[in-house]
């Protein structure tokens, strides 16, 4: 796999939320959902979150950066390092005249009295041993894995602030309950180790399950918050009072006060979606509806005004 940095297109120094960022824009671009006439995307997608699986997570960014993993977050060969130094990777066997090139007593010989036996045979059996893997090489290397599968999951706003567990069908044919976990976001893909594809002699791949949000009559999101643009009669934007403003949870009564202009924002919190470090809040507009039927009073009073502007 290419450098994950270059995956999602983003600088080694690049903060976290620039990176999520950047992935959420790639897992939208190319998902297989909507690029069902595009054969690559699948694969670019699968990239993209590959990249961001390392990148995401602060502990496997670091060993990334460090050179302890590679693009595919497993560890890197480092060799025979412990032999080399600054003469050329000789430095190791100076002691073949002299000192104790293996740590240990001096044998007679000049040979440490115990690791030469078991220094080669480590190197023949793990680096020029013939046919065959050794049992140490099989333990060091992970087992092959099947493949991914991809799904996606639609929620509906009310079922994100009751953290509701859903029932989704994976393209194994598999059926498993979901708990929609608090923060989540419209677009994020969640990772499901263990349910992808899998054959005998093989660990199943992961199921990469897609959040879709529902679209919603009153309500719009921005992030944990939501905003709902609000009804009020000219009577009760005039004279201020009591106003029901329906949430995800039920109605709830807001004071509003005298002369509250139409396009006024009042803050109801806690009254948004679930988030990560608590409850959003609800951004309540107001809008000053006026009465269906002509209201003579009202409209003498209009015109009062209308000519006392005019003087």
């Amino acid at each position: 796999m290419r450098n994950p940095y270059d995956v999602l297109g983003v600088s080694r120094s690049a903060s976290e939320a620039d990176i999520k960022k950047a992935f959420r824009k790639l897992a939208k671009t190319y998902h297989p959902d909507s690029n069902t006439n595009d054969p690559k995307a699948k694969d670019k997608f699968a990239e993209a979150n590959s990249a961001y699986e390392i990148l995401g997570d602060a502990t496997k960014r670091a060993q990334f950066d460090r050179g302890e993993i590679d693009a595919e977050g497993k560890p890197r060969f480092t060799g025979f390092e412990g032999f080399g130094g600054g003469r050329g990777g000789a430095e190791g066997f100076s002691g073949f005249g002299g000192g104790n090139p293996f740590g240990g007593r001096r044998s007679r010989s000049g040979f440490g009295a115990d690791p030469g036996e078991d220094f080669f045979s480590q190197i023949f059996e793990n680096a020029f041993r013939a046919g065959g893997e050794s049992p140490r090489q099989a333990r060091s290397h992970p087992k092959q894995k099947g493949e991914d599968v991809e799904a996606t999951l639609t929620v509906t706003l009310e079922e994100i602030a009751a953290e509701a567990k859903k029932r989704v069908r994976l393209p194994t044919g598999r059926d498993v309950d979901v708990v929609i976990p608090k923060g989540v976001a419209d677009g994020q893909v969640i990772r499901l180790r263990g349910l992808g594809q899998g054959a005998p002699g093989i660990d199943p791949g992961d199921a990469l399950l897609t959040i879709a949000f529902a679209p919603h009559e009153r309500f719009t999101v921005e992030g944990s918050d939501l905003r709902l643009r609000l009804p009020v009669e000219i009577e009760e934007a005039v004279l201020g009072g009591s106003v029901r403003v329906p949430t995800l949870t039920g109605t709830v009564e807001m004071k509003i006060p005298p002369l509250t202009n139409s396009g006024r924002t009042f803050r109801l919190r806690g009254k948004g979606l679930p988030g990560k470090t608590g409850p959003g809040d609800l951004l309540v507009t107001t809008e000053i509806r006026l009465p269906e039927i002509v209201d003579e009073d009202l409209m003498d009073y209009a015109r009062r005004r209308l000519s006392a502007k005019a003087k």
